[in-house]
């Protein structure tokens, strides 16, 4: 079965990634061949975890303790280069094995911190379930899902936050607001979806748009968030206070549709749209807007293998696709879409990928595999060149 995640891809250095952005087990997103990156060993199997401890008066250490064995990474949010939080999930005795690891060296070491008492799921699941998480800032910071946890001290503490109710599918923070996408599940089975926002300090929710059908995740970069919304892309610049509406370019027919969309600061965007499948395979076309959706220009047709994707931005021209079917694929292109080459092969049966995002023009970071599924990696990996080369992170 094909394993892919969405994101709400993060912006540079002043919303936390997705990335970003919770996802869902969804269809996930050429060029040359470039190296292919293997699997890493098996983890060991410890059957508990370490519980976060303080730290001593004096010490050098950040707050937290040892990092539970056999962590592995279901969602990740980037604060600055070098200070990240990764939720996830380590064997243990006494369910939910949920964790929270930090970083303050872009992951040369790592402390664990306590989660909410949540177990890690995905969209979809019914019952208390988290499988996001997002900062602000290094102390202010959500973990979301089928709820909403607030912590104000950086992850030692965490408490149940007012929400609108559902599923939180996306969740970004921009200019000092929080933006949220929400599903609710009828009765009958229809769903209800709406985009909401509130200030990070807290306070009520004003609800944006609302619909039956289905709401993207929200991509961000600098202070620019942009949201698929059907045929039509939803644009703000000061955290959902306005919204702009454009068309899309791929909506006059049942193939291509919209997928997912990248923001290039201060006013590009980036548009996959996902064509006829095939066998582990689908048509992909990527457009390009140079004036936050007005107009839209052809860019170009990376590789078809892969069942649809996510696409990010890490500078104006610079882009990423992760997609997945009966392999995982990293595609990068440095000339607006136009062309495309491959430089990261999983020969993982489709792993899949979830919070690709960027926190500068080099710096970037993506989720391969989600450990919700018992055979999934959890493994982060990260990009110091923009997309171009990537490498795994041991926690």
């Amino acid at each position: 079965m094909m394993k892919s995640f969405a994101t709400a891809c993060g912006g540079l250095l002043i919303v936390a990634l997705a990335a970003g952005c919770g996802a869902a087990r969804t269809p996930s997103a050429g060029g040359s061949p470039a190296r292919s990156i293997a699997s890493p060993p098996p983890v060991s199997q410890p059957t508990s975890g370490a519980p976060a401890a303080s730290v001593p008066i004096g010490s050098t250490q950040p707050p937290g303790g040892p990092v539970p064995a056999g962590f592995m990474a279901a969602s990740v949010t980037f604060v600055s280069t070098r200070e990240a939080f990764v939720l996830g999930t380590a064997p243990c005795t006494h369910r939910p094995c949920t964790s929270i690891a930090r970083t303050r060296d872009r992951g040369v070491s790592w402390r664990g911190l306590p989660s909410p008492v949540a177990p890690l799921g995905e969209p979809g699941v019914t019952g208390p379930a988290v499988w996001g998480i997002r900062f602000a800032t290094p102390e202010h910071g959500f973990v979301f899902g089928n709820g909403l946890w607030v912590t104000s001290d950086g992850g030692e503490r965490w408490s149940a936050a007012p929400y609108p109710g559902g599923s939180i599918m996306s969740l970004e923070i921009i200019d000092r607001q929080v933006l949220t996408v929400t599903m609710r599940r009828g009765t009958a089975g229809n769903a209800s979806w709406a985009l909401l926002r509130r200030p990070v300090a807290g306070g009520p929710w004003t609800q944006l748009v609302t619909q039956t059908t289905a709401i993207g995740s929200i991509a961000t970069q600098a202070q620019v968030a942009a949201i698929l919304d059907g045929s039509s892309v939803l644009i703000t610049g000061d955290g959902g206070l306005t919204l702009t509406r454009h068309a899309l370019p791929c909506t006059t027919s049942a193939f291509p549709f919209p997928t997912t969309a990248a923001v290039m600061a201060p006013s590009g965007l980036a548009l996959l749209c996902t064509g006829q499948g095939y066998t582990g395979h689908t048509d992909k076309t990527v457009y390009v807007s140079f004036n936050l959706g007005m107009t839209w220009k052809l860019a170009g047709h990376p590789a078809s293998a892969g069942d649809g994707g996510m696409i990010a931005a890490s500078a104006p021209g610079h882009l990423t696709i992760a997609t997945t079917s009966a392999a995982s694929w990293l595609y990068y292109s440095a000339d607006n879409g136009t062309s495309w080459r491959t430089v990261a092969i999983y020969p993982d049966g489709g792993q899949g990928w979830n919070d690709l995002g960027f926190t500068t023009t080099l710096d970037g970071v993506v989720i391969h595999g989600h450990p919700y599924y018992g055979d999934m990696l959890g493994q982060l990996l990260l990009t110091e060149n923009g997309g171009l080369t990537w490498h795994a992170v041991t926690f």
